[in-house]
């Protein structure tokens, strides 16, 4: 499902720890995947390099449009000897904010002690507080795309190397994850006189509307990092289970999964963002799965595929739903939720919100509605989660919150 590209793979794996709401949906952390370096060791950190600001284009492929507007980015020359110029490091930004501590710690500063290299991070357009326009509306997103972030990067590059005098014989390196990496993948294929090599680590690079494969992977995932087949098996009976007693005892359901509304006042799409949601749980598990960052914060620590697979298989506990009940109420500690909320509405409503206050989930949203897709719905072919996200409740959602253009 994902493929790498070029000369290096790293091990990019991405955390965002929230406060409150849903934390993973559509693939994403909320406020983006990139994150940070660490956590504890962060707090030590006292020297970072300030935010600079880049004149950007709006829009590069209009010949009559000359707005510009500021893009955040940082920069790192501790490595760097301007007399003999080793190569540039660019860090591409994704679907949240640019961090500068990424600056001075993680496996690719380790790479520009070695090289030499000039290390540079550019915030994504339209993320963090690069803000091209005055809000999010729907006409003023039109302006963010792929194709006009690669642009961003491709006219970046020419700006710093007139602003640090570099020659044709500095190379450029891009580093990426995850959207990132596609962003590097394909900066290297339609730039290839400005990037010498990309990194592209887990870039999805095949956009479709009907990502059912992300689900089948997420299993597969259980089954190979266990060993067996129990863990799939339990957790396929545990959903088999809610099915069933939400017909016949939804109550039991509401109090072991700390919903936060009954499901009698629940709709059709609230019952569907239900499924959703425990599902987002376990791609969330499968994606971060022993992330090296978090080890020592020890609300994560039983949080790994192995750890809640075998709380799933223990032969006591009571029933599967239970157990799963049980991981449901550990995601909700580490968040600092208190309650479940599977409101659709609600969902709709905070990505109606236009303001640059958002955490950039409308932003990503936007990008998955008119360009990627990228929505991991249910199947039959998988059938561990059911079968109530399907497509159509993606595409109810971009109509729902964009319009039905």
């Amino acid at each position: 499902m994902y493929r790498f590209l070029f000369i290096i793979l790293l091990s990019f794996t991405f955390l965002v720890v929230v406060k409150c709401g849903r934390q993973f949906r559509l693939g994403r952390s909320k406020g983006g995947n990139l994150g940070a370096p660490g956590e504890e060791e962060d707090r030590k950190i006292h020297d970072l390099p300030p935010a600079q600001w880049f004149q950007q284009k709006l829009d590069h492929f209009s010949v009559t449009d000359s707005r510009r507007w500021k893009q955040r980015y940082f920069v790192n020359e501790s490595f760097y000897d301007f007399k003999n110029p080793g190569p540039i490091f660019l860090m591409i930004g994704g679907e949240g904010p640019a961090d500068a501590r990424w600056m001075v710690k993680g496996a690719w500063i380790e790479y520009a002690k070695i090289f030499n290299a000039l290390c540079i991070q550019l915030e994504h357009r339209y993320y963090g507080e690069s803000h091209p326009t005055k809000n999010l509306s729907t006409k003023n997103l039109q302006y963010l795309s792929s194709n006009q972030a690669l642009a961003d990067l491709a006219y970046f590059i020419k700006s710093m190397n007139d602003k640090y005098k570099l020659n044709r014989q500095v190379k450029w390196i891009a580093f990426g994850g995850s959207y990132p990496g596609s962003l590097a993948a394909w900066l290297r294929l339609k730039y290839p006189h400005l990037v010498h090599a990309s990194i592209s680590s887990s870039g999805p690079l095949l956009a479709k509307v009907n990502f059912m494969e992300y689900f089948k992977v997420v299993v597969n995932a259980l089954r190979e990092k266990t060993g067996s087949e129990d863990c799939v098996t339990q957790l396929k009976l545990a959903h088999q289970q809610i099915e069933t007693m939400m017909k016949t005892d939804p109550g039991s359901i509401e109090k072991e999964f700390r919903v936060c509304k009954p499901f009698s006042k629940a709709t059709k799409n609230d019952i569907k963002n239900f499924y959703n949601s425990i599902a987002d749980d376990f791609a969330d598990l499968v994606q971060y799965n022993e992330d090296n960052r978090i080890s020592a914060d020890t609300r994560y620590k039983n949080l790994t595929i192995n750890t809640v697979c075998q709380m799933l298989t223990e032969p006591t506990g009571g029933p599967a739903y239970k157990k799963l009940a049980v991981f449901n109420a550990m995601i909700l500690d580490k968040t600092n939720q208190t309650c479940l909320d599977y409101s659709y509405d609600s969902m709709i409503k905070e990505l109606r919100n236009i303001t640059w206050g958002s955490e950039g989930a409308r932003q990503w949203m936007y990008q998955t509605c008119t360009e990627f897709g990228f929505y991991q719905t249910s199947s039959g072919e998988v059938e561990v989660f059911g079968n109530h996200f399907t497509l159509d409740f993606f595409i109810q959602q971009c109509q729902d919150v964009f319009g039905p253009k």
